[in-house]
């Protein structure tokens, strides 16, 4: 039987003081303020917990399984409130759009990553419910952008944490409230921690058709002596960078394009598999979000692995991505949605995975 509950949250509600607020299935919900005067709501269950930003993007901040952290390391330890994107930039899943996405060129007035990364939702609901999947609590919400003559949409992220559970459902709509069409750009920004030696493991061909590198390097980027030619490098041989050693040049980044092979029900999987056999992973449904990119930053303040970041396009900016055709349009009313599915696994589940990405490639 699936039933849920809401409860409204409020700005009240969180405290510097961190305040248990439901529990439910051992399960846990609690709210507290960063020091920064960012609203948090804490999720734990038996095996780990994500932290949440209510009314800031609704990102998932942090996150923890089996003890360790999944989340990327970067100059922040809490967020900030402000909606400058690099001015806050730490979170484990930061949405990015909905009207432009990517690195704005010059030919582009839209923010870093567009308008959602660190949106102030006018709403926030805490979730307690239970489906076909079990116990869980989650957070959704409503964030409506309107800018007259231009703009109106609504946004409603849901993330559900399950019980006794270390993978984390994570879905998004968006609904075009206006009676003209809307254009749509959208990436999911998820930034797992990279590890020495982890293996990439994943549901695509590895070979310079399939996995591309981008050659062009955004304006905030200022690479060292030698980048170009490891990009170069990258491009003739991108089965390079599926071991991530130490002494690879990931500074201050380089961005791939993957076009993905999907299972039988039309998922998409990603793994960072863990020198223990353990691993990060990450699940998309192509058809929803049908552009592949991988981001890795391994530097002396940052370090992230952009295992996919599943999208509707190139992180190249609107007008980049207009040319290319890759921008989407919704009709008036009409409704964007995509589901994911991210987290750890255990050894054992972490083979199982791999068998099933290398039967998708084989096949």
């Amino acid at each position: 039987m699936s039933w849920e509950t809401q409860i409204n949250l409020q700005p009240y509600f969180f405290g510097e003081a961190e305040k248990k607020l439901a529990e439910f299935a051992g399960l846990t919900a609690s709210t507290f303020l960063y020091e920064s005067g960012v609203c948090a709501l804490r999720l734990v269950n038996q095996i780990g917990q994500i932290t949440l930003l209510p009314f800031q993007g609704q990102q998932i901040w942090q996150a923890e399984f089996y003890g360790r952290t999944l989340t990327m390391k970067s100059m922040f330890d809490q967020p900030y409130p402000t909606q400058v994107y690099l001015n806050t930039y730490g979170g484990f899943l930061i949405h990015c759009g909905a009207t432009a996405m990517g690195v704005p060129t010059e030919k582009d007035s839209h923010p870093l990553h567009g308008e959602l990364p660190n949106a102030p939702y006018q709403t926030a609901q805490l979730l307690i419910g239970q489906d076909e999947r079990g116990p869980y609590l989650g957070l959704t919400g409503t964030y409506q952008y309107t800018v007259a003559f231009n703009h109106n949409y609504v946004a409603r992220p849901v993330v559900k944490l399950y019980s006794d559970s270390s993978k984390i459902s994570i879905s998004l709509t968006i609904k075009n409230l206006k009676r003209s069409p809307m254009e749509l750009m959208y990436l999911a920004h998820v930034n797992f921690r990279p590890v020495d030696q982890g293996r990439l493991v994943y549901s695509a061909p590895c070979d310079p058709q399939h996995v591309r590198v981008r050659s062009s390097i955004p304006s905030h980027i200022r690479p060292a002596p030698g980048y170009r030619e490891f990009l170069q490098e990258l491009e003739a041989q991108p089965e390079k960078h599926n071991l991530l050693s130490p002494d690879l040049a990931f500074d201050p980044e380089v961005v791939f394009f993957i076009d993905y092979l999907s299972d039988e029900a039309g998922w998409a999987h990603s793994m960072q598999v863990h020198p223990d056999g353990s691993a990060d992973f990450i699940s998309h449904r192509p058809a929803e979000l049908d552009h592949g990119v991988r981001w890795i930053s391994r530097t002396a303040d940052q370090d992230c692995l952009g295992i996919i970041l599943p999208a509707t396009a190139e992180p190249e900016g609107y007008s980049a991505e207009k040319v290319k055709g890759n921008v989407k349009v919704l009709p008036p009313g009409g409704e964007f949605h995509f589901d994911l599915e991210v987290g750890a696994l255990r050894p054992d589940e972490a083979k199982a995975m791999e068998q099933k990405i290398n039967q998708i490639v084989a096949s």
